[in-house]
C-alpha cells in the first residue's frame, strides 16, 4: 500500500514528535492563518489525533483585519480546520495596535489572543506554523540590527505550551505537503508574493510597504543564496541551535543573580519600580549582569523587543563604573539610576507624578 507524499510524512512525524509527552485527555490547538505553514501543520494535528493522538485537537484563526479579505481569510482557514476534523475552532478577531511598529503590533495582538483561547479551552500546548526558513530569516534580522545571542537564538522549539513543530523543516515541504492533500493555502499579500493569488487587485501591495521580514525573505536571502552559494537559510539554522543552549545557560544564571538582587521599594515609592542591590550584579560575570539587567528594565516596562545594546551597557555602567552620573533614560519611557548602593529602574518622577 502506498503511503502518504514524503513532504505530508514528514509534517506528520513533527507533529508526533512535538507532542510525545502528552498525556491522554491533553488539548492541542494549532494556530491556523490559512497559510502553507500553518495549514500542513493543522492537517497533520488531524491526522495524528485521528490515527490514535491521545490529545483533544482544535485550531484557532486570528484575524488581523489588516487588509479588506482578512474576515473572508480567517472564516475559510476555520472551514478547512473543521473540514480537516478539527474540534473546537475558534476564529478571534483583534485591534491591531501601533506599538512597536505593525509587524511588532500585529505579533502582540495574535499571541494575546492565542494565550487567551489556550487559557478558555485549557489547551495544554498551541502549535505554531514556523519554519526553518521562518528561523533563518529571524537570524538574519537579528544579526543586521546588532541584537544579542538571545536573538540570535532565534525561535526555540519549545517556550511555554507555544511549540514550533516544524523548525526543522523548509518553506517548500509545507508547500508540497498541502499539494499533495489538495489543500489550497491563501498567500499573504504582506509576504511579497502575487497578489493575483491572493484575490486582492494587481499593485495592492507596494514593495516598499511590505513589511521588513517580507523584504528579507523575498528580496535578500535569496542574493545571499546567489552570491554565497546554496544552504543559506540552513546556515542561519543551525547558528540559531548552536547559540540555543548557551543562551539558556546564561538566561538561568541571570534569573538567579536578578533574585538575589532584587528588592522591596522603600516606602513611598511607586508600585512597578524595581528596585536592586548593586552588589550581586557586581560580582556576577559580565554576560550574566548584562542579561539580569536587560530582564529587570523588561520588567519595569520597557518594550522587550526595544532594549539596544548599548543601552544595557549605559545601565551597566551605574553598577561597574559609577561616577556620581546621572539617569539613563530606557525605551518606555522608563530611566535607570542609582543612589545609595541601589540601582531604580522604572518611570521618570515627573511622569509617574502625571499618571497618578
Amino acid at each position: 500500500m502506498t503511503g502518504p507524499a514524503p513532504a505530508v510524512a514528514a509534517v506528520r512525524v513533527a507533529v508526533r514528535r512535538a507532542l510525545g509527552d502528552l498525556g491522554p485527555g491533553a488539548t492541542v490547538l494549532v494556530a491556523c492563518s490559512g497559510g502553507a505553514d500553518s495549514l500542513a501543520l493543522a492537517a497533520a494535528l488531524a491526522w495524528e489525533a485521528r490515527a490514535g493522538g491521545p490529545w483533544r485537537a482544535g485550531a484557532v484563526v486570528v484575524d488581523h483585519g489588516l487588509h479588506p479579505a482578512s474576515r473572508d481569510v480567517a472564516d475559510a482557514a476555520a472551514a478547512t480546520c473543521r473540514t480537516l476534523g478539527l474540534d473546537p475552532v475558534r476564529v478571534v478577531r483583534v485591534d491591531v495596535g501601533t506599538a512597536g511598529g505593525p509587524e511588532a503590533a500585529a505579533r502582540t495582538a495574535r499571541y494575546a489572543a492565542l494565550d487567551a483561547v489556550a487559557d478558555d479551552l485549557d489547551a495544554d500546548a498551541v502549535l505554531l506554523g514556523h519554519t526553518l526558513d521562518d528561523q533563518a530569516e529571524t537570524v538574519l534580522l537579528a544579526l543586521a540590527r546588532g541584537s544579542g545571542e538571545r536573538a540570535l537564538a532565534g525561535m526555540r522549539p519549545v517556550r511555554g505550551r507555544l511549540r514550533r513543530p516544524l523548525l526543522t523543516l523548509r518553506r517548500a515541504d509545507t508547500e508540497a505537503a498541502c499539494a499533495a492533500q489538495g489543500l489550497v493555502p491563501w498567500h499573504d499579500p504582506g509576504n511579497g508574493r502575487d497578489p493575483a493569488t491572493t484575490g486582492l487587485p494587481a499593485g495592492a501591495v507596494a514593495r516598499e510597504d511590505l513589511p521588513l521580514r517580507s523584504r528579507v525573505r523575498s528580496e535578500v536571502l535569496p542574493v545571499l543564496e546567489e552570491v554565497l552559494g546554496p544552504g543559506v537559510a540552513q546556515a542561519l539554522a543551525r547558528t540559531a541551535d548552536a547559540l540555543a543552549d548557551a543562551t539558556d545557560a546564561v538566561d538561568s544564571a541571570a534569573a538567579e543573580v536578578l533574585a538575589a538582587a532584587v528588592r522591596d521599594a522603600p516606602a513611598g515609592e511607586r508600585a512597578g519600580d524595581v528596585v536592586l542591590d548593586v552588589g550581586p550584579l557586581a560580582e556576577a560575570p559580565a554576560a550574566v549582569r548584562r542579561r539580569a539587567l536587560h530582564d529587570a528594565a523588561v520588567r519595569a516596562g520597557c518594550p522587550p523587543g526595544g532594549l539596544a545594546r548599548v543601552q544595557v551597557l549605559a545601565v551597566e555602567a551605574l553598577v561597574t563604573a559609577w561616577r556620581g552620573q546621572g539617569p539613563v533614560h530606557l525605551p518606555g519611557g522608563r530611566v535607570a539610576s542609582r543612589a545609595c548602593g541601589r540601582l531604580y529602574l522604572g518611570l521618570p518622577f515627573a511622569a509617574a507624578d502625571e499618571d497618578g
